[in-house]
């Protein structure tokens, strides 16, 4: 009668396979800290729920013997914090039973805990389309046709739509990849929820049901469960939104890492040195004028019309298109084309150091330009 009642204590998982248990209620009566440390340790490298975790980039470790450490350590100080080990000598279990709390009760919540913090949104879409597909009669699952008691991990489960026949063919992981993109993207429903009222609804369930329609017809093949979420939700707007603080400590107590905002501003040497290249800038203005004046051989005429067509095509953008600048300035339109092409030629000689300098040199030639064209235009009238 005790062993049946042990028995139905005990997961699934632990009463059908053959896996490896510590020695933990030894360890714990004779305080053996570094075997309760190994025990752990095995516990969080083997724990599925890890592995993903350490794929999708949450444990952030280097090094073959440095793996998981971090989260042994994080498990050990949760359960003594909470007098667990105590509780287990306490209540007598056995060891099949304090391995299996541990790792499917004690590290599964503190790791879903951690998924919760960091992607609020995609813990709760994930949470929603697994219970969706298993409840709802639009959908059905494939993977144990002709023994239903058969125990698989949710995430493992091949679902599909309820209209399929038992025999439908699986595609290619890649492939179902490929072809969830056909399906639209839905808009935000950014209706407020929640006991706090501070979370959108992203999407309502009849909705999601929708999708996930939509998705299966789109892939036309069972998915497993884990592959189904990743599909549903990269059709939809979803922000994980998690709050770090950057401040500094609290109080003395308080030994959080104190963290500054980067200064993008420039050091005084390189105010200087801007300063400097602007100035210089500037100077180039009597360059490029002169040069200028010499690809029309230093023609006062034709270097008048260079400089209206300088001033009309180039520095001020309300002149109009290169046919009515020509009308206006009394020449052809090829006249003017030849005049541009010269003014671009020696533009493209230029070379500044940054865009502020460019920004100089323009302001500058048109301040120099504009006078230039004003006197003219008072010589004509007089």
């Amino acid at each position: 009668m005790s062993d049946l009642k042990t028995k139905e204590r005990l997961p699934r998982s632990i009463q059908n396979k053959q896996i490896k248990v510590g020695k933990w209620t030894d360890s714990l009566k004779n305080s053996d800290v570094n075997q309760i440390w190994t025990e752990l340790h095995r516990i969080v490298s083997s724990h599925p729920l890890v592995r993903a975790s350490k794929r999708a980039g949450f444990l952030v470790e280097e090094g073959k013997y440095n793996a998981y450490t971090d989260l042994t350590q994080e498990l050990f100080v949760a359960l003594l914090s909470k007098e667990r080990f105590q509780h287990y000598l306490d209540t007598g279990m056995t060891d099949a039973e304090i391995e299996a709390e541990i790792s499917q009760i004690e590290l599964t919540n503190m790791l879903t805990a951690e998924l919760r913090k960091r992607y609020p949104e995609s813990y709760r879409l994930a949470r929603r389309i697994s219970t969706l597909v298993q409840s709802s009669p639009t959908f059905k699952r494939f993977d144990n046709v002709g023994n239903p008691d058969a125990h698989r991990r949710l995430a493992d489960r091949l679902y599909g739509l309820a209209d399929w026949k038992v025999e439908k063919p699986r595609r290619d992981v890649q492939e179902m990849d490929e072809r969830v993109k056909a399906v639209s993207f839905k808009a935000r429903d950014t209706r407020m929820v929640g006991c706090t009222g501070d979370a959108q609804i992203v999407i309502s369930n009849v909705e999601l049901e929708k999708l996930i329609i939509r998705v299966f017809k789109a892939v036309d093949s069972p998915v497993d469960v884990r592959s189904l979420r990743s599909f549903v939700m990269s059709r939809l707007p979803i922000m994980d939104i998690h709050l770090v603080p950057v401040g500094g400590p609290a109080d003395d107590e308080d030994d959080r890492m104190h963290f500054e905002f980067t200064d993008h501003r420039g050091t005084p040497e390189d105010d200087l040195l801007k300063s400097e290249g602007e100035r210089e800038a500037i100077g180039y203005v009597d360059d490029f004028l002169a040069t200028l004046s010499k690809s029309v051989r230093g023609k006062e005429k034709q270097y008048d019309r260079m400089i209206n067509v300088l001033w009309h095509c180039y520095l001020i953008g309300d002149s109009g298109t290169q046919l009515e600048v020509a009308e206006m300035l009394g020449v052809s339109d090829s006249l003017v084309s030849d005049y541009r092409k010269r003014i671009e030629s020696n533009l493209q000689q230029l070379s500044f150091g940054n865009v502020n300098e460019a920004r100089q040199f323009e302001k500058a030639l048109k301040q120099r330009v504009r006078s230039m064209v004003t006197i003219e235009r008072e010589e004509v009238a007089a």
